[in-house]
């Protein structure tokens, strides 16, 4: 039998770390709730989770020195999963109200309000999956699970061969935003898929079947 990977949930005071891994569990990971450095990079994939304000979030991941940790993991080709907010903080920063805040610049761009008749977005929505998404593959027509105001709107990151295309996965509320990307190590979504039933377990066990050094 093949050795069941290890997934680091990065432990830092966001309110959903339990759902989280408990899903991934489901999904047939290993799972170890944790903020020590040694175990988040020794791990085969570190989750970030997130919920509430992108300045709120942002404060606790500093707090517990989560950006260089991230940033290493991924200077080192080492798969990395945002969730909800946990998306959001890899853009370049967030505007809540009149306030910009800085994010962990991973990738370009800035996360903003929804402009939508009803705020949050909560509730299940489509997504239109990008060409030959692994993370979506065989649940490419499901619905997922969405709380949230803000989002990323626009990817704007550039890629050059010899490095693989990004694949970036959109939804509609009110207007079009990003709900998905897939960008080598670094993988995030805007919904819940610990909370979207059997599609966000396929997703999260999609994500497990990538990450390297697990026999599937």
């Amino acid at each position: 039998m093949s050795a069941r990977p290890t997934v680091a949930v990065l432990d830092y005071g966001s309110g959903n770390v339990h759902s989280a891994a408990k899903a991934l569990t489901q999904a047939g990971a290993v799972v170890r709730l944790t903020r020590d450095k040694s175990a988040v990079l020794a791990a085969d994939g570190l989750l970030v989770p997130g919920v509430g304000a992108f300045g709120a979030v942002m404060d606790q991941l500093n707090d517990v020195g989560a950006p260089q940790m991230i940033e290493r993991r991924l200077a080192g080709g080492r798969p990395v999963l945002g969730i909800c907010v946990g998306m959001q903080v890899m853009f370049d920063g967030g505007v809540e109200g009149e306030t910009e805040h800085d994010g962990l610049a991973q990738w370009p761009g800035t996360v903003t309000r929804l402009q939508a008749p009803v705020l949050p977005h909560m509730g299940w929505n489509t997504v239109q999956p990008g060409e030959d998404s692994r993370l979506f593959a065989g649940i490419e027509n499901e619905r997922f699970y969405f709380v949230h105001t803000f989002a990323a709107k626009r990817w704007t990151l550039q890629t050059d061969p010899p490095f693989p295309q990004p694949v970036v996965t959109t939804a509609a509320y009110g207007e079009p935003f990003l709900a998905a990307v897939e960008n080598g190590a670094l993988c995030a979504t805007q919904f819940h898929p610990e909370k979207s039933g059997r599609a966000g377990i396929r997703l999260l066990r999609n994500w497990l079947g990538t990450l390297p050094n697990t026999a599937h």
